[in-house]
């Protein structure tokens, strides 16, 4: 197994945990979608692959209803997606991604985590880098030779092929989004899920206790109703 597989196995184990908090992430992404290509998913490819993402996720059908008519009332605050960088207790990198309709509240309450749990919050640019931003598909195994598929994708910049649990991952650069989601659409091939991840180029290792310490810091920043995802260089 890859890399990028085998981190994402771990992530969204851990991510739909709380379901909850995954149905109001994606509620967000919707939003965020609609207002910025449209209510139609047949003309917004974003919008689509949000609504693959519900269905994956055992959205309500009518939770997602519910959120792009939200997203159509001019009264609905748009979200800005912001990303805050920082080290966490025993300088570990933390790269934070948000989605928040109040950037002034989302900075203090981000502020006030690391600097009452151990950390420190950085400037733009702090940590990114120590992150490899990837792009990542579920798509249908059906009918499908994964050998020849994996000769085709390479040319739209596919890294990793796996299969998983009977269906196919597909795991690229955070560029070759795009022209993946179009040869899988033009081609008809099922896209079940989609998303994208930011990879740790190194990690750092900890013993027991101190990742108890680190863990403080994190669960309070993963509560936060404003943080969309949260990355470390953690082992």
């Amino acid at each position: 197994m890859g890399r990028a597989f085998e981190f994402r196995k771990e992530r969204k184990l851990k991510r739909w945990a709380s379901m909850s908090k995954t149905f109001t992430r994606l509620g967000k992404e919707i939003v965020i979608a609609v207002k910025e290509g449209g209510p139609d998913p047949e003309s917004n490819s974003k919008l689509r692959a949000v609504i693959q993402n519900c269905k994956a996720a055992n959205m309500p059908k009518e939770n997602v209803e519910r959120a792009i008519k939200r997203a159509v009332d001019k009264d609905t605050a748009n979200f800005k997606e912001v990303i805050f960088e920082g080290y966490g207790p025993h300088g570990v990198a933390i790269l934070i991604e948000t989605a928040t309709d109040n950037n002034n509240r989302t900075v203090a309450n981000i502020r006030s985590y690391f600097n009452k749990y151990g950390g420190s919050l950085g400037t733009q640019g702090s940590v990114e880098f120590m992150f490899d931003h990837v792009c990542n598909f579920t798509i249908s195994s059906e009918g499908k030779d994964i050998e020849e598929l994996e000769l085709e994708l390479i040319d739209y910049g596919a890294e990793e092929i796996t299969e998983s649990e009977g269906n196919i991952e597909v795991d690229a650069p955070f560029e070759s989004y795009g022209q993946l989601q179009k040869y899988f659409e033009d081609t008809g091939i099922e896209i079940i899920s989609s998303g994208f991840d930011r990879i740790p180029q190194a990690t750092k290792k900890l013993n027991e206790e101190q990742q108890a310490e680190l863990d403080v810091l994190l669960e309070k920043i993963e509560e936060d109703d404003d943080v969309q995802n949260v990355y470390t260089t953690a082992e």
